[in-house]
């Protein structure tokens, strides 16, 4: 009697484990929310590092202009992020992290029930972050579709596989620049990558 109790509450009354469940995804949302204004924080700094207005910046950033003021003068201080170089063609592990995630999406956008869109959207959500296991789960996933589809897909997302993952393979190269965080580099080749596979190379 008591467990069926537990399993099936009284009206008006939460368990533990239900409690702890909501927080636990409202606590996903916060840490994704907070994660991706750090990002976006380090990206202005990037962007004053290129000589922009605090104009084009709370343009582009569809942010208010006293609240890029604010960044702006809080990076005032500090030596600006120096211009990445956004070639395709660079091997450090948050750079190829993010060239992973851009194929990944747009597999998952391509192809219905892609085994990796489960992924994609976790990353995307903030539910799981970037570590050694999650890029080597999505890898397996990945190379799943693009065995699945192979027939119906472009022989660039195939290329663009091997070569990631033939960077991954290898000891992991220092940044290229080395001041930018991991989140930005990972952030502009994912960009990129998507923009190439749409463009179609």
């Amino acid at each position: 009697m008591a467990g069926e109790e537990r399993a099936h509450p009284r009206s008006g009354t939460l368990t533990e484990q239900q409690a702890e469940r909501m927080l636990a995804d409202m606590n996903e949302v916060i840490r994704a929310g907070e994660e991706m204004r750090r990002l976006r924080s380090e990206m202005i700094r990037m962007f004053v590092g290129f000589g922009w207005t605090q104009e084009k910046i709370a343009r582009i950033a569809d942010m208010s202009q006293p609240a890029v003021s604010k960044q702006v003068t809080k990076y005032r201080s500090e030596d600006p992020l120096p211009a990445p170089a956004l070639s395709l063609d660079q091997y450090d592990a948050p750079w190829l992290e993010g060239r992973l995630w851009a194929l990944a999406e747009e597999v998952a956008d391509a192809f219905d029930g892609a085994r990796c869109a489960r992924s994609v959207h976790a990353l995307a959500r903030g539910r799981t972050r970037f570590t050694p296991r999650s890029v080597d789960e999505l890898r397996r996933l990945l190379e799943e579709d693009l065995r699945i589809h192979r027939a119906e897909m472009p022989d660039l997302y195939r290329h663009a596989y091997d070569e990631i993952s033939r960077g991954l393979d290898v000891p992991p190269k220092a940044s290229t620049t080395a001041a930018a965080p991991a989140s930005v580099r990972r952030a502009l080749a994912h960009q990129i990558q998507r923009d190439v596979l749409r463009d179609g190379g």
